[in-house]
């Protein structure tokens, strides 16, 4: 299964870039592990948006132990929308990716 999920920043743009860096290591460790397809800002930059891979089963567990890993969360600058998604066009696609 697939989620979305949609990254708010909760503090100014400053105090998010001093925490940037440890955030992008983080994503970049789990799209090494599979779990990241895509991540990146939205523009203009309010926030971001991540596509994951979690399990079927488990899908929202997955989803807070990912936002919970997030330093941005773990120093209280942003909100979470997380979001599962049923693919249904388009999946071969990702499961490609």
């Amino acid at each position: 299964m697939y989620a979305l999920v949609l990254v708010r920043y909760r503090r100014p743009i400053s105090e998010i870039e001093a925490v940037t860096d440890a955030h992008r290591v983080y994503l970049r460790d789990l799209q090494e592990k599979g779990v990241v397809v895509a991540s990146g800002p939205l523009d203009p930059r309010f926030g971001g948006m991540w596509l994951v891979r979690v399990s079927d089963e488990t899908p929202l567990a997955d989803l807070d132990a990912l936002r919970n890993g997030d330093p941005f969360y773990q120093q209280g600058l942003a909100n979470y929308d997380l979001l599962p998604w049923n693919v249904m066009q388009g999946k071969e696609g990702l499961d490609r990716i």
